[in-house]
C-alpha cells in the first residue's frame, strides 16, 4: 500500500491544523514530524510539545523522525506526547538494538533512518524488529533539497532483503520526493513517501489538497505499472 507521509516542516505553522486537514483531504495518511536539535543536523525544529499539540487535531498516525543526538533521552517524552512511530538514526545510536527495544517498551512502532552515506548492511541484524526503514534521499537538516538518486539502489536493496528474509517492514523515503521523482522511488520499492515542499503551498489549502491528490495518483500509477 502506497502512503503519503506529509512533512509538516513545509507547512504554514500559523495554521497548522488547517494545513494538516488539507493534506489529509488530499489523501495523506501519515503526519511526518521532522525533529531537529541543531547538533546532529544544522537546524532546530519541533519537540514533544508540538507533537502533543498536534495529537488532538488529527486521527492520523504521527511519524516522529528524530534527527537528534541522544535519542534515548527523549523517547519517553515523544511517546507520551502521542507519537505512533519513532524513527532514530543509525548514525547516533551506539546501542541500536537497545534503543529500538526502548521504543517498543513505550508502545510505539520502531523505525531506523539511514543517511545517504550509511550502508543498508548496518541494519540487517535489526530488520526483524522494525516497522519501517527510512532512507534519506538528501542529507538531513533542511527541507526543499534536491533528490539524490543514489537512494534508489538502497531502496531496492532493502526491498530485496525484505523478500529474502521473509519480513514485512515498510520502506520509507524522505528528501526531494516530489511529483517528478516519486515514480522512480515507488519503482525502486518504497511504500511510505515523505513529501513536504511538494505538498504544502504557502497557506493555499486548496492547492495543498490538490498537490497531495496529484502526488498520490502518480505514486499509485507507478505501483500499478509494476504489477
Amino acid at each position: 500500500m502506497i502512503e503519503l507521509a506529509f512533512s509538516i516542516l513545509a507547512s504554514d505553522f500559523a495554521h497548522l491544523a488547517d494545513e494538516i486537514a488539507a493534506a489529509e483531504r488530499g489523501g495523506g495518511t501519515i503526519v511526518h514530524v521532522d525533529v531537529m536539535d541543531g547538533h546532529f543536523v544544522p537546524n532546530i525544529t519541533f519537540g514533544p510539545p508540538v507533537v502533543k499539540a498536534i495529537r488532538p487535531i488529527t486521527k492520523l498516525p504521527l511519524d516522529c523522525h528524530l534527527m537528534i543526538e541522544n535519542p534515548d533521552d527523549y523517547i519517553q517524552a515523544f511517546a507520551e506526547a502521542g507519537a505512533d512511530m519513532i524513527c532514530v538514526h543509525q548514525e547516533v545510536c551506539r546501542h541500536l538494538h537497545r534503543t529500538l527495544q526502548l521504543i517498543e517498551q513505550h508502545g510505539v512502532k520502531p523505525a531506523v533512518v539511514i543517511n545517504p552515506a550509511t550502508p543498508v548492511e548496518t541494519l540487517i541484524e535489526v530488520l526483524p524488529m522494525l516497522h519501517h526503514v527510512l532512507v534519506m534521499s538528501v542529507n538531513p537538516g533542511f527541507g526543499g533539497q534536491k533528490f539524490l538518486p543514489l537512494a534508489l539502489d538502497k531502496i531496492a536493496h532493502l526491498a530485496e532483503l525484505r523478500e529474502e528474509m521473509g519480513l514485512n517492514f515498510r520502506i520509507e523515503v524522505d528528501g526531494g520526493v516530489a511529483h517528478d521523482t516519486v515514480a522512480r522511488v515507488v519503482e525502486a520499492g518504497a511504500d511510505m513517501l515523505v513529501a513536504g515542499s511538494a505538498i504544502f503551498s504557502s497557506g493555499d489549502l486548496a492547492r495543498t489538497e490538490g498537490n497531495a491528490r496529484e502526488f498520490l495518483a502518480l505514486a499509485r500509477a507507478a505501483a500499478v505499472a509494476q504489477d
